[in-house]
């Protein structure tokens, strides 16, 4: 008998248990976890998607939008301003927590996220592969100077003080449902070294994720007995890949997930159950054993 009971909330032909996924940890006790946005959206960021996978809104800008035009910049970091507040002070939850835990009993030696939130760091793991990067920093395109994005903040709001007093639905990563009627005289920032173009350092749509991150991550995935998926759909293919290359590796694949996910039939146990919960609970069985 375990202390949390899930109800799944889709139609599964076999639903889950936390008794199943303590089993699946217990049979395979080192895991390369892969987490995605919905860890973090008990921490108030919300997420990209819904439970259908599809978009909660237009899809995030592209690299080749932000370099292409001035306009698409100025949009940006607009959105940006005003939302970025909201990931600044966003703090660790219950799923942080927990594997952060799970790292410290041995279990997770490398944690891999598609998040860009620093959460995980915060809430105490170690040895964590970002992906997509960080939305903490932020790089200059002409002399690679790197920046605080609070710095930027501080910046972004001096130049802009018509923006500040203005509020808009939070979007994921720092981003803002924002559409400026006059976004013309929207002032974006420019490295303070040589006045170049700045970029936050994540990985944009449309961009690929540099290829250190990938091959170390890969790595991890070689030394793991299983995969761990935690709130993520997977529709991304910078994250899906893994659990692709650990079929290939006749290593099993599990997710906790409240919605479909790309690896659906791939997936050797799904728990369709919130991500604190479960891995909080997942945590302290482990513990006990």
């Amino acid at each position: 008998m375990t202390d949390l009971q899930l109800t799944p909330t889709e139609s599964l032909a076999d639903p889950h248990t936390l008794d199943d996924l303590h089993r699946f940890v217990q049979r395979h006790p080192r895991l390369f976890v892969l987490t995605g946005a919905g860890i973090s959206t008990d921490s108030g960021i919300p997420g990209y998607r819904d439970d259908n996978g599809a978009w909660k809104r237009s899809p995030p800008i592209t690299l080749q939008e932000f370099l292409g035009t001035l306009a698409m910049r100025q949009r940006y970091w607009a959105r940006s301003m005003v939302g970025w507040p909201l990931v600044a002070r966003a703090r660790p939850n219950a799923a942080h927590v927990a594997l952060a835990r799970l790292e410290a009993a041995g279990h997770v030696p490398t944690l891999v996220t598609q998040n860009v939130d620093g959460l995980h760091q915060r809430a105490g793991s170690r040895d964590v592969i970002e992906l997509h990067g960080g939305i903490d920093g932020v790089s200059c395109l002409d002399c690679g100077m790197q920046h605080s994005r609070a710095a930027i903040q501080q910046t972004l709001e001096a130049d802009n003080p018509a923006l500040l007093d203005v509020t808009a639905e939070a979007a994921a990563d720092g981003d803002a449902h924002l559409e400026w009627h006059d976004l013309g005289g929207f002032r974006v920032p420019a490295c303070s070294n040589c006045g170049g173009l700045l970029k936050p350092s994540v990985v944009f749509f449309g961009e690929n994720v540099p290829k250190a991150r990938v091959v170390a991550a890969s790595h991890a995935l070689d030394a793991a007995d299983a995969v761990l998926v935690a709130g993520s759909s997977l529709m991304v293919y910078s994250g899906y890949r893994f659990c692709v290359w650990a079929q290939r590796q006749g290593k099993p694949v599990a997710a906790i997930n409240l919605g479909r996910t790309r690896a659906d039939p791939l997936l050797s146990l799904k728990v369709a159950a919130p991500c604190g919960d479960t891995l909080s609970a997942l945590a302290r069985l482990l513990a006990g054993d």
